[in-house]
């Protein structure tokens, strides 16, 4: 008889319990530090270790000009000094670094009497350390590499900047404790979010885009631009692919084919020019959502933020409820692969998702459409009255298309 070791490999178990540990939410971070300094092995650990800050860091009770923020998705803040920037924390906790006398430690922690508590203690302050580290380390990396777009706000200012390259970048040039390689930082960024001088919130991983990412806002904004241009006279009718590649090599330096330009176009969601001429009021009132990712719980949980938001379901090959077809709802347009099945808002978009996902939404033809896994989103993040946007989204496509998308059952 065979015996099986199911025993997991320490290393292994550290490295579990360190992704594990990252990925925790501000709210769930915050509470966990409040809890391991008020425990009983806080206490018996202190004549060998101090409770300090990283060096460097700020938290944004070091200016006056700045409130003290309640617990939230965002980190921090970004605020310009002089010719740099500079990033406050939100929170004490997020910038906290616990130093040891690790003699003393290893001393106290090899005495017979040792409670497990003090162990557990112990290692919780570490991975309070290495995340608070990762973290610094990170924010302090981006602050050169994408200073143009943090000062701006303007997503063509952006840089290409994976995070395989940033993880690189962290290794090479910084003294941190820990490995920073590129699924340590996917899974710091998640569900993170940062403020601009500007006062915008944007998601921490809006930072590390990769060049196809780039290349999407650039044709977004050529597209965009159809409208003052036809306004000025400077156009005629919307831009074609090969104009739109045209224009972005002669202006901005970047070369990109016909087709890519076409497969960008469908990844965000923009009909053909000859389609844009009679779609331009829908068009203009989805200006600045996302592009589309695929309605999946892997995509929910890396590409959809748990913020307020508008958003948009389409659906290949539309479910039919008399066994038929179909795309774009409209009259006298041909249709297109992909179909509007659904427009709405919700305060969590993750969240909101997730039960249409699941059906648990409380429409049914709404899930009939994305049962087969092929659904898409795309969506458009609000800080405020985000109602108010769905119903003005709703009229437009209405006016626009003729009918509402079939999923709707009444006004929002």
């Amino acid at each position: 008889m065979q015996h099986h070791n199911n025993k997991i490999d320490a290393a292994l178990l550290g490295k579990i319990v360190l992704a594990r540990f990252l990925e925790l939410p501000l709210r769930a971070f915050d509470r966990l530090v409040i809890q391991a300094e008020s425990a009983a092995g806080f206490a018996a650990l202190r004549p060998w270790g101090t409770v300090g800050r990283l060096d460097g860091a700020r938290v944004a009770q070091d200016a006056a000009d700045i409130p003290r923020i309640q617990i939230s998705p965002v980190l921090g803040e970004v605020h310009e000094a002089g010719r740099g920037l500079m990033f406050f924390y939100h929170r004490e906790a997020y910038a906290r670094e616990y130093r040891f006398d690790e003699e003393g430690v290893n001393r106290l922690m090899a005495r017979a009497d040792s409670p497990a508590e003090l162990a557990r203690t112990l290692r919780r302050l570490r991975l309070i350390n290495t995340r608070n580290r990762l973290t610094h380390a990170l924010m302090q990396a981006v602050l050169v590499s994408q200073a143009a777009y943090l000062r701006s706000g303007q997503v063509l200012a952006l840089l290409p900047l994976t995070q395989a390259a940033i993880s690189a970048r962290l290794r090479s040039e910084s003294n941190l404790s820990v490995v920073a390689d590129a699924g340590r930082i996917s899974r710091l960024v998640r569900g993170l979010s940062i403020t601009l001088p500007n006062g915008k919130a944007v998601p921490l991983n809006t930072l590390f885009p990769k060049p196809r990412q780039i290349h999407c806002h650039f044709v977004d904004h050529m597209i965009k631009e159809e409208k003052t241009w036809m306004a000025e006279g400077l156009l005629r009718e919307p831009l074609t692919d090969e104009a739109v590649a045209a224009i972005l090599e002669r202006e901005h330096g970047i070369r990109l084919s016909r087709r890519t330009v076409a497969n960008i176009r469908h990844d965000l969601a923009i009909p053909d020019s000859r389609s844009r001429s009679q779609r331009m009021n829908y068009l203009v009132a989805t200006e600045g959502f996302s592009p589309l990712v695929p309605l999946t719980p892997q995509a929910l949980r890396t590409a959809v933020p748990t913020h307020p938001g508008v958003y948009e379901i389409r659906a290949t090959a539309a479910y039919h409820p008399d066994g038929e077809t179909e795309g774009w709802p409209e009259k006298g347009v041909a249709s297109e692969q992909h179909g509007v099945v659904y427009i709405g808002s919700a305060g969590d978009l993750r969240k909101r998702l997730g039960d249409h996902l699941r059906g648990s939404s409380d429409n049914a033809l709404l899930y009939c459409y994305i049962a087969d896994g092929a659904a898409r989103v795309r969506f458009r993040l609000i800080g405020e009255g985000w109602r108010w946007v769905e119903r003005e989204l709703y009229r437009v496509f209405c006016e626009t298309f003729g009918a509402p998308p079939p999923c709707n059952r009444m006004s929002p």
